[in-house]
């Protein structure tokens, strides 16, 4: 058995490789490989383990009625750890290669995002080329936070505010409930500025303003500007299962607001699981680039020989 610290290494090892190939289906190979399962059964498939190593029970299949005014929970892509990598990009548009995949861009929009260099999808350039601040293990901010690696996600109300923690890179956002505006000239923050509200019994909207302009909105390098809105809609469809959509809102980027994921679904997992670590780890990233990712960006036989 491999020791603690060596496990560490080689799990951080594929989690950076996971982050920069361009297909979504190596993460559960390199995973096994590293014997860390995702804690994500899927819709058809066995149930694997939590982070303390104990097996999470298939989902039963019974629909009960969901509770009102309620989306707490630990919540998994109900279509399997894969549904929720978007590793071409926002889900609703993917970038791969076939046309029409685009939002309405402005021409500042089209020529920011022309600047962006991603590591996968039909712009993709080798790693060790792209520019993509998350690949250095820069926050990846939101609402990107939704829209890549969105994994096994907790859910926690209390009656002035909504938590929600992230496994990718164990982030967590506040979401206020307690009545407030959103700031009219915000200090750019990671993750913004959020407030939600009911608007029936079984969703929960939110806006998002405030994002910091250094950040992506997906792994496609679709830019945003300090304009940005974002807005979630959580809707609890009944007790095991929820949707989420995402709706961008930037008019210097973009001509009217896109939805970037529609519906996405998820399902409830049990309240006693540990979910796992996804952290981007600089001495990790440095140790990839040293065998795999700045060896690619090379032109050949421009190294010396050793």
């Amino acid at each position: 058995m491999l020791k603690p610290i060596r496990k560490r290494l080689l799990f951080g090892l594929t989690f950076i490789l996971v982050a920069l190939l361009p297909m979504a289906s190596l993460w559960s190979h390199n995973s096994e490989s590293a014997s860390q399962k995702d804690s994500n059964a899927g819709a058809s498939t066995a149930v694997d383990f939590d982070g303390w190593g104990r097996k999470i029970p298939p989902p039963s299949g019974q629909k009960s009625a969901a509770p009102k005014h309620d989306i707490s929970g630990t919540w998994d892509p109900a279509n399997g750890p894969d549904d929720g990598g978007q590793f071409l990009g926002a889900k609703t548009l993917p970038v791969d290669g076939r046309p029409g995949q685009e939002p309405p861009y402005t021409k500042l929009g089209m020529e920011a995002y022309l600047r962006t260099k991603p590591s996968n999808g039909a712009r993709m350039v080798p790693p060790g080329e792209t520019n993509d601040p998350e690949e250095i293990c820069n926050p990846q901010g939101f609402p990107r936070e939704d829209l890549f690696q969105f994994r096994t996600t907790q859910i926690v109300q209390t009656p002035s505010k909504v938590l929600i923690l992230y496994e990718y890179d164990r982030v967590w956002r506040t979401i206020w409930t307690d009545g407030r505006e959103l700031p009219k000239d915000p200090e750019p923050r990671w993750f913004g500025y959020s407030l939600g509200k009911w608007v029936d019994d079984y969703t929960f909207v939110v806006d998002t303003n405030g994002m910091d302009e250094r950040t992506w909105i997906d792994h496609a390098g679709r830019p945003h500007t300090s304009e940005l809105r974002v807005e979630e809609r959580f809707h609890r469809v009944d007790r095991d299962h929820l949707e989420l959509s995402v709706l961008i809102d930037d008019p210097q980027m973009y001509t009217k607001p896109w939805l970037a994921m529609d519906k996405f679904p998820m399902r409830l997992l049990p309240n006693d699981l540990d979910v796992r670590e996804m952290i981007c780890s600089p001495s990790d990233l440095k140790s990839y680039n040293d065998v795999i990712g700045d060896p690619v960006s090379e032109p050949t036989g421009s190294k010396e020989s050793h």
